[in-house]
């Protein structure tokens, strides 16, 4: 907030807060994970934060704009 203006500021550079977890994963999950990463050049976890959101964002749509496909349960 701009206080003598009264408007509205964005701080654009700003980081999300991150908060570390501790997360079981079968090893083969893991190595799939890194490969995919490798060919796209990015650290794999970082690959699996966008997954991640991704996903949590097709889930928050309602459901008549979210067609599932056939192949997801």
């Amino acid at each position: 907030m701009d206080w003598p203006t009264g408007k509205r500021k964005k701080l654009v550079h700003l980081k999300p807060s991150l908060r570390t977890i501790s997360l079981r994963l079968a090893v083969s999950m893991i190595e799939d994970l890194k490969v995919l990463a490798n060919r796209r050049d990015v650290p794999y976890q970082s690959l699996l934060r966008v997954f991640l959101a991704e996903r949590l964002a097709r889930e928050r749509l309602p459901q008549s704009k979210y067609a599932r496909s056939p192949n997801e349960g």
